[in-house]
């Protein structure tokens, strides 16, 4: 088995983000540290920071909510120094102390929109959350620049194609009660997550977006939460939640 697809179905993040530990030589293979080339084969010993680790281990995931602030980038690492969503304080020790995981990102939020992240201690339960065939609402406050008219919305519902690229059916709704003179409030549902598909689709209609805010992702809310907050999701309410998504016709991967 290659060891990207060991380390993802021990539950330590993306493919992605496996190749990244093993080029940081966190990685040991039968006590010697791992290149991407090498084989795990049954029998063999793995290790994470010198911890044993292997699907068979995996313990339950846990899942934490994070309020994403404006100006903050969900990666793991910026080239260019900008700080990312591990630089927060909740995210950093002494805060997020050693009882706490190593957690990744569930989908992404641009650096000019806010709201909620949901954060897994499990890479395939991430990977089957994110994916656009468990269909999981995405729901968002935007506000935009402009007015989309009735014909418009009723488009977006159909779904569209915009420069080549198709887009699923959304629900769009305007919020009548916080709509001026310039500016419209809607909240807006998805249920697959493609780049800037928000800020594309109003765009292709005149529209432009000036705030967006992700308010719910499945059935996580971001409730009362403080820019920068971070709370964990009930274990009870994990392990229901995951029970939900394998009696759908997409599993979680083991």
């Amino acid at each position: 088995m290659r060891l990207n697809v060991y380390l993802q179905q021990a539950g330590v993040g993306s493919r992605r983000e496996a190749e990244r530990l093993v080029e940081q030589g966190r990685i040991k293979v039968n006590g010697v540290v791992a290149t991407a080339t090498v084989p795990v084969n049954d029998g063999d010993k793995v290790e994470l920071d010198g911890k044993p680790l292997s699907p068979a281990t995996r313990s339950q995931p846990r899942l934490f909510l994070l309020y994403k602030p404006l100006d903050v980038l969900v990666t793991a690492f910026d080239k260019q120094g900008r700080p990312t969503i591990y630089d927060l304080p909740n995210l950093k020790p002494p805060r997020w102390d050693a009882a706490k995981p190593r957690v990744i990102y569930v989908g992404r939020l641009d650096v000019n929109s806010e709201g909620l992240l949901v954060l897994s201690s499990d890479g395939p339960l991430a990977q089957t959350m994110m994916s656009p065939a468990t269909a999981l609402p995405r729901v968002y406050r935007v506000r935009v620049h402009g007015r989309l008219t009735e014909r418009q919305v009723e488009l977006l519902r159909r779904g569209i194609t915009v420069e080549g690229v198709r887009y699923r059916g959304v629900e769009v709704t305007e919020e009548t009660g916080h709509t001026g003179r310039t500016n419209t409030w809607y909240r807006v549902t998805l249920t697959e997550g493609k780049n800037r598909e928000i800020r594309r689709l109003f765009e292709h209609f005149g529209c432009v977006v000036n705030r967006l805010i992700r308010v719910q992702y499945g059935p996580f809310h971001l409730g009362k939460l403080e820019r920068g907050d971070v709370v964990e999701v009930p274990a009870a309410d994990v392990k229901r939640f995951m029970k939900e998504l394998a009696a759908e016709p997409v599993k979680i991967k083991a």
